[in-house]
């Protein structure tokens, strides 16, 4: 019998959906290392977040190609990593060499409710002023696990878990 390889969830969304709270409540529950994607970010790039100008996809290329191998370092004990992965070209780099090791988990939240906790941040280099960037960027997955963030943090990782158990039985 062939034995499946460990999941690498990739907890995706626009900034202040919850990727990092979500990352770290998924990762605990299955004893899985977490990292957010945002601490693999050159400075370059948090400069320029930080001074409120958007990335591009150059500027997102290096960056998704170090996650990606990030990915594979943990593909045997599996792992959870927090990153906006806003694009299909994004996701498709960091599904790299994994086949269908990889799931996406998409945390999904209207403009006004992310707006609103983007308001109460602090301390983030991501200016707020920056979301609107960050929709018109997405490209909405048709093959994530899809969350709402309007329930509490345990609530979504418990579905983020059931619908995971549904997909791969």
């Amino acid at each position: 019998m062939l034995k499946m390889k460990a999941p690498i969830f990739i907890v995706m969304g626009v900034c202040g959906c919850g990727k990092s709270t979500i990352g770290k409540l998924l990762a605990e529950a299955l004893n899985i290392p977490f990292y957010d994607g945002d601490d693999y970010h050159p400075e370059a790039n948090v400069k320029k977040m930080a001074s409120g100008n958007p990335l591009n996809d150059d500027d997102r290329e290096g960056w998704l190609k170090r996650l990606n191998s990030l990915s594979i370092e943990n593909s045997n004990l599996g792992a959870v990593i927090a990153c906006s992965a806003l694009k299909e070209s994004y996701r498709s780099i960091l599904r790299q060499n994994l086949s269908e090791q990889v799931e996406f988990v998409y945390l999904q939240g209207t403009f006004k409710e992310i707006s609103d906790r983007l308001a109460e941040r602090k301390n983030h280099f991501m200016p707020s002023g920056l979301l609107k960037s960050q929709f018109s960027t997405l490209e909405v997955p048709t093959d994530a696990i899809s969350v709402s963030i309007v329930n509490p943090p345990e609530e979504i990782t418990n579905q983020i878990l059931e619908l995971y158990k549904q997909k791969k039985p």
